[in-house]
């Protein structure tokens, strides 16, 4: 039988979303998923999972300050959260009003920002801002922590909710596996014989997005920039000779490396993906994943047991809600086996 979007909900206790971050971003735990085999350990312990020559695929992605705060001509509030800047200066987002605003029309952001409706497209607007949109968005925007922490960005999430590595910025949500690393952690894998190697994907505010059609078949992707890049394409081609593994951090490491093989070989690729990965995917790239927890009904969900087999996924989110792991953004992490059952 086809699986449907009831195969992926679970009931997770309000209590388990995690609504901010540990003191260290190395503290988290970690559940270990070899098929049905499961292991609770810590991120600290993550090298132990790991051999010399394995490689560790991590996006560079950098979170935007991408929502802005206003209110139309009429006087009417309004929230912006950009999507994503595009090539001719105007900008994608999303635009949350009591009624929605009309092409023509001026929006005024963050009490000093002139934004112009140009126009509608599919659930986005576009808007032009006066001026380079990324600088501004950058200056006067606010971090968009996700929809599930019930509270407004401080101080600390500026650098809590990016990874220490981000560099490329394009994203309204962090590539969170990677939040589980420092900089001292990072230098320790290296010393040990792992190497690191980097893809980008901007992650969008789709991610978020429940699926809400029960038959998958009928699902359609938000589109992401990616980018893969020659260097870790022979990275990943020198870890495969010396027989290592592939080791992405986080679905969008893995995302961005299974796009860029989809004709049948890894590349370099760089534009916009909307693959959609459910059980049945055949992985051509990725052996190891670190991940966080997903939300109920949401592709990220249908990733990982796509990877990690359906069956153990639903015994590993079982399991860690009984033991009180975190969940979600700021919460714990996953290494996930890729699945050697049928």
């Amino acid at each position: 039988m086809p699986l449907s979007l009831t195969d992926f909900d679970y009931i997770l206790p309000p209590e388990r979303v995690a609504q901010v971050p540990l003191p260290q971003r190395s503290a988290s735990r970690m559940l270990v998923v070899e098929d049905a085999r499961l292991t609770d350990d810590r991120i600290a312990n993550l090298l132990g999972w790991l051999r010399p020559g394995d490689l560790l695929v991590m996006n560079d992605t950098r979170v935007l300050h991408a929502r802005l705060l206003g209110r139309k001509a009429s006087g009417g509030q309004i929230e912006v959260l950009v999507e994503r800047v595009l090539d001719d200066g105007a900008v994608l987002a999303q635009v949350r009003a009591s009624k929605p605003p009309q092409p023509g029309s001026r929006l005024l952001l963050e009490d000093m920002l002139d934004v112009e409706v140009l126009g509608r497209s599919g659930e986005f607007y576009r808007l032009r801002f006066e001026g380079d949109a990324a600088a501004l968005i950058e200056r006067h925007g606010r971090l968009p922590l996700p929809p599930y922490i019930a509270r407004a960005a401080e101080a600390p999430d500026e650098t809590r909710y990016q990874t220490v590595y981000a560099r490329a910025p394009g994203s309204v949500a962090a590539p969170t596996a990677g939040l589980h690393f420092d900089k001292t952690m990072l230098q320790a894998l290296q010393q040990a014989g792992v190497d690191i190697a980097y893809v980008t994907l901007h992650v969008g505010a789709g991610t978020f997005q429940p699926v809400r059609v029960e038959d998958l078949s009928l699902h359609r992707m938000h589109a992401e920039v990616f980018d893969v890049p020659v260097a870790t394409v022979a990275a990943i081609e020198a870890t495969r000779a010396r027989g290592g593994r592939v080791v992405a951090v986080g679905t969008t490491s893995l995302r961005a490396l299974e796009s860029a093989a989809v004709s049948g070989m890894l590349k370099v690729d760089a534009g916009e993906t909307v693959l959609f990965i459910t059980p049945g995917f055949r992985f051509r790239v990725v052996d190891v994943l670190l991940t966080n927890f997903h939300l109920p009904k949401s592709t990220l969900l249908m990733l990982v047991s796509a990877f990690g087999g359906l069956t153990s996924l639903r015994a590993a989110y079982a399991h860690a809600i009984a033991e009180r792991y975190r969940f979600f953004s700021y919460g714990d992490a996953m290494l996930l086996h890729r699945s050697t059952l049928p």
